[in-house]
Protein backbone atom coordinates (compact mmCIF):
# COMPACT_ATOMS: atom_id res chain seq x y z
CA UNK A 1 0.00 0.00 0.00
CA UNK A 2 1.13 3.08 -1.14
CA UNK A 3 0.41 6.17 1.86
CA UNK A 4 0.77 9.51 0.73
CA UNK A 5 0.76 13.03 1.67
CA UNK A 6 -1.30 15.39 -0.74
CA UNK A 7 -1.81 19.10 -0.27
CA UNK A 8 -4.22 21.90 -1.60
CA UNK A 9 -6.83 18.69 -1.13
CA UNK A 10 -10.29 20.84 0.48
CA UNK A 11 -13.40 19.19 -0.42
CA UNK A 12 -14.54 16.18 -2.20
CA UNK A 13 -13.75 17.33 -6.07
CA UNK A 14 -10.60 17.42 -4.39
CA UNK A 15 -10.80 14.12 -2.95
CA UNK A 16 -12.66 12.97 -6.55
CA UNK A 17 -9.34 14.71 -8.64
CA UNK A 18 -6.69 12.88 -6.83
CA UNK A 19 -8.57 10.03 -6.97
CA UNK A 20 -9.44 10.04 -11.47
CA UNK A 21 -5.60 11.04 -10.96
CA UNK A 22 -4.73 7.93 -9.89
CA UNK A 23 -6.93 5.68 -12.01
CA UNK A 24 -5.65 7.09 -14.90
CA UNK A 25 -2.50 5.15 -14.26
CA UNK A 26 -3.94 2.81 -13.15
CA UNK A 27 -7.75 1.68 -13.56
CA UNK A 28 -8.03 -0.82 -10.84
CA UNK A 29 -6.54 0.93 -8.14
CA UNK A 30 -8.41 1.98 -4.75
CA UNK A 31 -8.14 4.94 -3.10
CA UNK A 32 -8.83 6.35 0.36
CA UNK A 33 -8.62 9.84 0.73
CA UNK A 34 -8.45 11.94 4.44
CA UNK A 35 -9.31 15.18 3.61
CA UNK A 36 -8.37 16.31 6.98
CA UNK A 37 -5.37 14.61 7.40
CA UNK A 38 -4.62 15.16 3.70
CA UNK A 39 -3.49 11.48 3.44
CA UNK A 40 -4.36 9.12 0.57
CA UNK A 41 -3.71 5.53 0.96
CA UNK A 42 -3.58 3.90 -2.55
CA UNK A 43 -3.57 -0.30 -3.50
CA UNK A 44 -1.74 -0.27 -7.05
CA UNK A 45 0.40 -1.99 -8.97
CA UNK A 46 1.92 1.05 -10.41
CA UNK A 47 4.93 2.89 -9.88
CA UNK A 48 5.16 5.20 -6.62
CA UNK A 49 7.07 7.84 -8.25
CA UNK A 50 4.16 7.56 -11.47
CA UNK A 51 1.47 8.38 -9.36
CA UNK A 52 3.15 10.18 -7.09
CA UNK A 53 3.97 12.89 -10.41
CA UNK A 54 0.45 12.39 -11.86
CA UNK A 55 -1.12 13.59 -8.73
CA UNK A 56 0.92 16.65 -9.24
CA UNK A 57 0.75 17.10 -11.96
CA UNK A 58 -3.76 17.43 -11.16
CA UNK A 59 -2.66 20.04 -8.94
CA UNK A 60 -2.09 18.19 -5.82
CA UNK A 61 1.60 18.21 -4.53
CA UNK A 62 1.89 14.69 -3.75
CA UNK A 63 4.69 12.85 -1.32
CA UNK A 64 5.29 9.67 0.69
CA UNK A 65 3.91 9.86 3.81
CA UNK A 66 6.15 9.49 6.82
Amino acid sequence: MLELHVEKMKCGGCASAVEAAVKAVDPLATVQVDLAQKRAKIETTANASTVIERISEAGFPASQAN
